[in-house]
């Protein structure tokens, strides 16, 4: 039996193509081989916190080939302990005997995997000579997005708003030697209606993007707000703008910046424009006009997960047999 390979998150970090990955995402989003039951969410009191943790399960399988299974704990308090608030393990095997191929540390396979989604979505729904983003968050997502979304379009002047600008300043010093011009910002206000994308990333319970600060041709990336009654966009922001998810079958269920304009009669399931299955299948199309505001929201989908553990694991035997 074939050792089981431990890839770790300095591997994934450092081995990362966004653009190689983002591509294999395009491939198992336009397929019907890879298999995913709907992700198990269970929420749990933690009461030394005083709130809720979370355990998420998340399977996918193709069959005859690979299958996989994320374990995940969100801890939205773990800042004070100098945690993260989200963490892993992802365990990548053979479907057809059933050995296991590979663990890989979740932290870095979610990072990279959840940004090149969101990058694939901008692909289909920013504007193509978007060249101008504002981040909104500064976790571990932050400078994955902002990478990502500069594999996909020709971005040159980035903004980014934390809870603290310090914070702020750490994610535009990371990124210093890219080739775009970062700068942390006091206020979302003060330079959200001058970019082309929008992407945000946190925890925050109440709406963070107001739709009156939006303007024509903007494409609003939302990553955060993980539960039913979070969200980082306001109604006025999805009444003006086209509604894409990563999948009707997360986005509809798990997601509050859906869920409650949805039950608040705000809109309706026929408000939602397209899924990446059915953007990635050419079923249906992205961005209609350069004046179109475009609203994506993701959730996370165990098919991600499963082809970013392939392409990391590939990567790890490529780079294990350059080594021999």
């Amino acid at each position: 039996m074939e050792p089981i390979q431990l890839i770790s998150d300095n591997f994934i970090e450092e081995n990362c193509d966004f653009k190689s990955l983002i591509e294999g995402l395009r491939e198992g989003f336009s397929t019907d081989k890879i298999e995913v039951p709907l992700r198990h969410h269970h929420d749990f009191s933690n009461p030394e916190e005083n709130k809720d943790s979370t355990l998420l399960l998340m399977p996918a399988f193709q069959p005859g080939r690979d299958l996989g299974v994320k374990i995940v704990t969100v801890s939205p308090n773990n800042g004070k302990y100098d945690l993260p608030s989200i963490q892993g393990t992802y365990i990548y095997l053979d479907a057809h005997k059933g050995n296991i191929k590979a663990i890989l540390d979740a932290k870095s396979l979610t990072g990279k995997r959840t940004a090149a989604t969101s990058a694939l979505a901008s692909s289909y729904l920013s504007r193509k000579d978007a060249s101008s983003m504002l981040m909104i968050g500064t976790g571990a997502l932050a400078i994955n997005l902002i990478q990502a979304h500069a594999s996909v379009r020709p971005i040159k002047q980035v903004y980014v708003w934390g809870r603290t600008l310090q914070k702020a300043q750490l994610v535009c010093d990371a990124l210093k030697d890219f080739p775009f011009r970062c700068i942390a910002v006091a206020t979302i206000e003060e330079v959200i209606s001058q970019v082309a994308i929008i992407s945000s990333a946190t925890l925050s319970p109440v709406p963070l993007v107001f739709g009156k600060w939006l303007k024509e041709g903007q494409h609003l990336d939302l990553v955060g707000a993980y539960k039913k009654d979070m969200r980082e966009a306001d109604d006025e922001a999805i009444l003006r703008s086209s509604v894409f998810l990563d999948t009707y079958q997360g986005g509809l269920k798990e997601s509050g910046d859906i869920l409650i304009p949805l039950n608040n009669g705000v809109i309706t399931r026929e408000s939602i424009k397209a899924d990446l299955f059915e953007l990635c299948c050419n079923k249906k199309s992205g961005r209609t006009s350069d004046t179109e505001i475009t609203f994506f929201k993701s959730v996370g989908h165990a098919l991600e997960d499963l082809v970013a553990a392939a392409y990391f694991y590939k990567e790890f035997n490529l780079k294990s047999e350059t080594n021999v």
